[in-house]
């Protein structure tokens, strides 16, 4: 069994664009079922867990979503409108809800895995200082990446400001002595292209490729969105 609510409100919360006085219109006009049975109140308190047909399509109640999206380049993490196009504007309309918000920053330049939720308590614990939860970055630098590089990261760099960073772990390409992967526990404004600037290189391209352990979908295209399926999202807390 789920939990209770009442029939307004948990169609509503599925299907954006629906308001509770379209639901009652709806249950008028014979257009909602439950269990097979047309619902003739949408005050009445249904089951989560109940068959609900809004017309010919099924509302699947689910208390929260997790979104992966492919951020592109020029896409700010924001919520609000302005003069850039937010992750938000990127969401397809089936995955729309009310309350989604980016559970975390990318910088506007800066493509890869932003995760999208209306989830307020498992991002709470994802940003939490004392979660340390591991973000994976390819970076493309300017100029050749060197083998001293690994120890300076491990060790944890003191950026610009006199910061202090987390030890953080890097991997230098094989094939590409310019490409590399970087993971940080924290995430400081522009930390990787600080951490590199204070190496005497420079980041020309970023990506984030994963969050805990959960991985960006290689076949996910730039702008694009997919769902994370509820029993993948502990893993997005994963060391």
């Amino acid at each position: 069994m789920g939990e209770k609510m009442r029939l307004d409100r948990l169609v509503c919360s599925q299907m954006p664009g629906v308001s509770r006085a379209d639901v009652k219109k709806l249950c008028l006009k014979c257009r909602i079922k439950v269990n097979g049975k047309l619902a003739r109140r949408s005050d009445a308190h249904v089951d989560t867990d109940d068959e609900i047909f809004v017309g010919d399509t099924r509302v699947v109640y689910k208390k929260y979503i997790y979104i992966m999206l492919n951020k592109p380049q020029g896409v700010v993490c924001s919520t609000k409108e302005g003069q850039s196009r937010t992750v938000l504007d990127l969401v397809p309309e089936e995955m729309r809800r009310k309350g989604l918000f980016p559970a975390g920053r990318l910088d506007k330049d800066t493509e890869g895995f932003v995760l999208i939720t209306d989830d307020g308590e498992l991002s709470h614990r994802m940003l939490s200082p004392r979660s340390h939860v591991p973000k994976t970055y390819l970076v493309m630098l300017r100029d050749p990446w060197k083998e001293s590089y690994k120890q300076a990261m491990a060790e944890g760099l003191v950026i610009d400001g006199g910061e202090k960073c987390l030890p953080a772990e890097f991997t230098g390409s094989a094939e590409n002595d310019r490409q590399c992967t970087l993971v940080l526990h924290e995430g400081k404004f522009h930390q990787v292209k600080r951490m590199f600037k204070i190496l005497g290189n420079e980041v020309v391209f970023l990506k984030r490729t994963a969050i805990g352990n959960v991985s960006l979908d290689p076949n996910l295209p730039v702008g694009s969105c997919l769902e994370i399926m509820h029993k993948d999202v502990e893993n997005l807390l994963t060391h």
